[in-house]
This record gives structure tokens, sequence and C-alpha cells, in this order.
């Protein structure tokens, strides 16, 4: 574990510095809904104790992984209940927690092909980035999937190694018919009971009605006054049934595989040990975006390229538990996993988003983004040693041969072809990049290279500290909005503000609440733009929010609260007098008019 002190080291001052800070970012303009959503969610796992029902949709963002929302949602609400601190800054430091495991998992990769210093440099420079440090306490989807698929990989990788050390043992025939045979029933089982859900409802309710004709059926021997009912209260009530049962025989011939194994197969038991926790979180991470099986795939890749067709038991093994950990944490799809699933993938992939993209000064559809618009925005919103690092890393490392030739390939496939794909393709972006988070990893490994391609330590230690300075600044200057962050190849955020997206989720709403707070009478009338939640959290409980999409409305308005963004700023009460601004540097984000 010593090549590991230094992260550790790092983790903890990255902690320090989140618990002196966290409590001053505000609500963005996602959570609220995705709150709602993991509550439903939640409330989904009722019909396992034989109540309730799973009652999910579009409207209510089911096409989302709910996995982490949830877990959150969960730990947020117990935490609340024992500590004296707002609900939104409890969120906000478990995001910050989970964004620094995928730091750790960060560590854990670039060790695998760094000496530790670089290693050390490449983690720092990517832990420090203004831009994932301010979506690691704001953001309740992307860093947490980042962290996610780097926990993924790192683990996968990790139990790949693992299983060299595995010995098979000789097995007699008969024990491997045995094993064979519980393994195919337990496939065919359990797998059919999960793919077939739907079918099966469907089958109870046409007996149930069959039954209520006068037919008669299991239902009419076990139902007294089936006729008394209405049909969807007993095919409800048999269903939920059904789900327990399942539940129970899963467990049982779950069980009674892993005893075979234990007694005929030990080499399948200890490959089913070692792969279950890369699997888990390969399963969360597609439970928390639909991309979530790429980072399966990366293992895989590596795994054959190592192990060959030897490697595919053990990759059998690892989908079957994250297709598992995917179904059970993601409510939607119990009814139809595998269509439900698809039926996902595509609508995320061309999310139907209606806004407007503010990219070089121009407003863009989603869809609709010029070819330039990832590399520029990759080009600005890093700071600006990064890609210096990283360019003089991949030619390092392709020139020095087969020395880091794993680590040109994982670069490829995690990062060169994925980016390719969303710009040819033209994947609905929007809000910047935030959605590709997760592709970012490879390029702070590559300049993790160049660092060590200097020999003397005391230089690498020195050219560390170095690139580490923008982070710094940038970071300190525009606290706690560090995610409008922009380098100066445009000018930093002066030179962004009006050209492209700062405070798109309307962060600053916290600070403008706070000014509220002080100024505003009893009473007040306050009108709000855009997120009136993220307002009205922070808000005076005497204070009367008013916002777009409501029927009420007040004579007239003590305060008027705008974003900048989609110029709603410039277009709400455009003749009211501004009283104050909140601005980094020369850019603002929200505007505080009186009528």
């Amino acid at each position: 574990m010593s090549k590991y002190n230094p992260v550790f080291i790092i983790l903890a001052l990255g902690l320090l510095i989140g618990v002196l800070t966290f409590d001053r970012y505000g609500e963005s303009w996602d959570e609220e809904s995705l709150q709602k959503y993991a509550v439903k969610s939640l409330a989904a796992y009722d019909t396992w104790s034989g109540q309730g029902v799973v009652n999910l949709g579009r409207d209510d963002l089911a096409y989302y992984g709910p996995f982490y929302v949830m877990l959150v949602e969960d730990l947020a609400t117990r935490l609340s209940l024992a500590i004296d601190t707002h609900p939104t800054d409890i969120r906000h430091f478990l995001y910050f927690v989970t964004y620094l495991a995928g730091v750790f998992a960060f560590y854990g990769l670039a060790i695998r092909w760094l000496k530790q210093t670089p290693a050390i440099g490449a983690t720092l420079l990517f832990m420090s980035q203004p831009v994932l440090w301010g979506h690691a306490f704001i953001n309740p989807k992307d860093t947490p999937f980042l962290s996610l698929f780097l926990l993924s990989i790192f683990l996968g990788l990790r139990f790949f190694d693992l299983l060299e050390t595995i010995q098979k043992k000789e097995t007699d025939l008969r024990s491997k018919r045995i094993s064979a045979l519980l393994t195919a029933l337990w496939l065919v089982s359990v797998f059919s009971l999960f793919i077939f859900t739907e079918a099966i409802r469907d089958y109870i309710a046409s007996l149930v009605l069959s039954a209520q004709a006068g037919n008669t059926n299991i239902f009419t021997l076990i139902a007294k006054n089936i006729a008394a009912v209405p049909a969807g209260t007993y095919t409800q009530r048999y269903f939920l049934l059904f789900l327990q049962v399942r539940m129970y025989y899963t467990l049982l011939i779950t069980a009674l595989l892993l005893f075979a194994w234990y007694k005929f197969r030990p080499d399948l038991l200890k490959t089913f040990l070692i792969i279950l926790l890369p699997a888990v979180f390969l399963g969360f991470a597609t439970s928390t975006r639909i991309l979530g099986p790429f980072a399966g795939l990366i293992v895989a890749l590596f795994a054959l390229q190592k192990k060959g067709r030897q490697a595919l038991p053990a990759l059998a093994m690892y989908a079957g538990i994250a297709m598992i950990v995917t179904y059970l944490t993601w409510p939607y799809l119990w009814m139809d996993p595998i269509g439900r699933f698809f039926e996902s993938l595509n609508e995320m992939s061309l999310y139907p988003w209606a806004g407007v993209t503010l990219f070089n000064g121009v407003g863009y559809k989603s869809t609709d983004l010029p070819y330039s618009y990832l590399p520029v925005l990759l080009g600005i919103q890093l700071t600006e040693p990064v890609w210096v690092l990283a360019i003089a890393g991949w030619i390092v490392a392709i020139v020095g041969g087969e020395k880091k030739r794993g680590l040109v390939v994982l670069s490829l496939l995690w990062f060169v072809i994925p980016l390719i794909g969303f710009i040819v393709f033209r994947a609905a972006l929007y809000d910047n990049f935030r959605q590709i988070l997760f592709i970012l990893p490879p390029i702070f490994l590559m300049a993790g290279v160049v660092i060590e391609k200097l020999k003397n330590v005391n230089w690498q230690i020195m050219l560390i500290s170095v690139c580490l300075i923008p982070s710094a600044v940038g970071i300190g200057d525009l606290y706690p909005y560090e995610y409008i962050y922009y380098n100066s190849f445009v000018g930093g955020v002066n030179g962004a503000a009006g050209r492209f997206e700062t405070d798109y989720w309307a962060i600053s709403y916290r600070e403008a609440a706070e000014y509220v707070n002080d100024t505003a009478s009893p009473n007040a009338d306050i009108w709000v733009e855009g997120p009136a939640h993220s307002f009205s959290l922070f808000a005076r409980g005497d204070l009367k929010i008013y916002s777009a999409g409501e029927t009420d409305r007040a004579e007239s308005y003590k305060y008027v609260i705008a974003t900048t963004r989609y110029g709603l700023y410039e277009a709400s009460h455009p003749d009211a007098e501004i009283v104050h601004r909140i601005m980094r540097g020369d850019a603002v984000l929200t505007v505080i008019k009186k009528p």
C-alpha cells in the first residue's frame, strides 16, 4: 500500500478544503427535478415488501439511471436528521466525496503506467482543474459518473491482474457436470424470470380476467370472490406476489450455485469473489448514465488482449453481475429490462433538449453544433499547461514503443475515439461539455508521461508546481463558481462573457438570495426568472417568491432576480433599475433589479 500513501495525503487535503468551502455553492438548475426522481425511484422498492407500484415514465426522468441520485437522496435525508446543515450543502458535500473517490481511482490507473512522482503530478493536475473542481460540488450527474467510470476501469483492470493468481484445480468429470448444470439452470431460470417480467404480468392479468369471466384456473381456486374486486387490484396483488417469490427463488438458487462452486469448482468461486466488486461498480455506473457499459468494454478489450479466450468465462460473469446490479438499481427497467434499456439509450443519445447553447457569441440547438464546438471548449476550459503536456505526452508515448503501449491504447479507446464520435455524429450537447467529462482522464494520464520524461525528481516536482499555478489561481478567483472557468487563451472569464456559457446552472442565485435576505422588507414580493427553486431554497421564509408558470401574480415586486443566461436579465423588467450584480471579473452572472 506504500505506493498509495501519496494519494491518501492528497485526498485528505482535498477533503479538508471541501469541509471548509462546501457550504457556499448554490443549487444547480437540474437538482430539484433529479431529487424528485430519486424519491419516486426509492418509493418503487416498496413493491419488494408487497406494497406500492412502479410508476415511472419519461416525465419522471426515468430514462436517466437513478442509482447515484437515489444513494445521495437517501444519505442526505438521514444525515439531515443528525446534523444541522442545509440539505443542499449535505448533497454537495456527498458529490465532492464521490469526486475524491474518482481521484483515487485516477491515481490507481496513473501508478499502473507511471512512476510515483509523475503519477502524483498527473493526479494533482486532474483533480485541481477549476471546471472539474466546481462541478464536483454542484453536479449530481456528470462528475459522479466520471468517478464511477474511473472506479469501474480501475477495479476492472485490477481484477484481471488478480485472476492471474488463481490456480486451476483438476476437477473430475462428475463435478464439472454438476457445476455446469447448476450454472446453466441459474442462467436460464433467473434471466428468464427477469427478462420476461412484463410478459408474466400480462399473463397474470389475462388469468384474472379469465377467472372473472367464469373460467376455471388457479385464481378461481385461491380467490373466494374474484368477481367482486376490480381486475386491476387482483393483477397488482398477484404480480407483487410473483416479484416476492422471484426474489426468494433468486436468492436460494444463487446460494445453491455458490455452494456448488465451493464444493466442485473453487476456481470459479474465487473468480466470482474477485470479480464481484468491479462488476458491482460497473452496474452502478450503468445505472447512473447509460454510457456506463463503455467502461466494461474497455476492461473487456484489455482482458482479451492479455488473456485471450481464457478471459471469456470471467468476462461473462463480469457482465452478468453488472447487468443484475443495473437492473436492481434502476426501477424503470423492472417491467421490461431489455426494451426499456434500449429505449433509454435511444432517448439519451438524441436527448431533445429545447434550449439554446451559446458558443462563440452564437446560439445553437444542441443537435446542430459546429464541428469546432468540442475542440474549442476543451482548449479553453482546461488550464493552459494541460494540452501542452498532453500532446507532448502522446508523442513521447508513441515514440517510446512498447513501454507505454497500454496507455496509448487506453487513451485511444477512452478519449480519442469517443471524442471523434461525439464530433462526427453531432451528439446532442449543451452546458458546454459537462456530459462528456468522463472521457477526460486520459488527457491527464498522457500529461504524466512528459513529467516522467524528466529524469530528475526535483525537476519533475518543479514542473508539477508550475503547472498547478493556473489551477490554484482559477479556483481562488472564481470560488464558488469555478465551473465557469476559461483560460487565458480566450481572455479568461472576462473574454468568455457574452461569447460562451458561464453560470448556466444559476449557482449564483444563492448569493442573490443572501443579498435580498439582507435588504428586503418583511413579506416582500420577489420575482425570479429561471430556476426559482435555486433562489427559494436560500431565501428568508417570509419572502413571497413568484416565477413564470404560476397563476398567482403580485401587483408589484420589490426585487427581480434574473440570470444572464438566455438574456433573461435583459428581457425581464427592462426598465427596472439594477441595484446589484453578482460577478466574477467582468462576467455578470446574475442581476438584481428594483422596479
